[in-house]
């Protein structure tokens, strides 16, 4: 195995005359400053053997073509998620039209919804349908507030009755309680 020889800097013969030489370029005045590096002197040190070139050149090689390949590789994984989450959507989608099958299976529910929808009747049935037909300008907007004292109303409950019945019975349309 060889040895590196030392940096030329650091033999004591040449010390001396170039201490000497950086010294004379400083100003004067600053003592603190730092040597100067000579970067011509910092690369040759560096020795770069056959085994290390080749080492670099097949790691700069090596990233040259994995890049492509690992962006292609995140690209199909994003495609692969996106469709495995289409899959999960279409799943579901499946899942509540079996419910909805099995629920139109049900002799209830089909007569149920026949009832509902289609205002389908059984014989014998009489139905009675509510229109509403009241008009909204005469419909409370707002609630009105509610009072903190209590309000004590008649106990006599029946004339109060028979006065409702009354007027709802005689009334063309139905008038906004006010």
């Amino acid at each position: 195995m060889a040895r590196r020889p030392a940096p030329p800097s650091s033999s004591p013969g040449s010390a001396a005359p170039r201490r000497a030489a950086s010294t004379s370029r400083q100003p004067r005045g600053d003592a603190t400053a730092a040597p100067r590096v000579d970067v011509r002197e910092w690369a040759s040190g560096i020795r770069l053997s056959a085994f290390s070139v080749i080492m670099l050149s097949l790691v700069v090689l090596g990233a040259w073509v994995l890049v492509p390949t690992l962006g292609t590789f995140i690209d199909q994984r994003q495609k692969i998620a996106a469709l495995e989450q289409s899959v999960q959507v279409s799943e579901d989608e499946i899942a509540a039209l079996t419910a909805e099958r099995e629920r139109w299976e049900d002799p209830a529910y089909i007569t149920t919804q026949a009832r509902e929808r289609l205002y389908y009747v059984k014989p014998g049935e009489v139905v009675y349908l509510i229109d509403n037909d009241l008009d909204p300008s005469t419909l409370p907007r707002e609630q009105e507030p509610v009072s903190d004292t209590l309000e004590e109303k008649p106990a006599d409950w029946m004339p109060q009755l028979l006065r409702t019945l009354v007027s709802a019975g005689l009334s063309d349309t139905a008038a906004a309680p006010g």
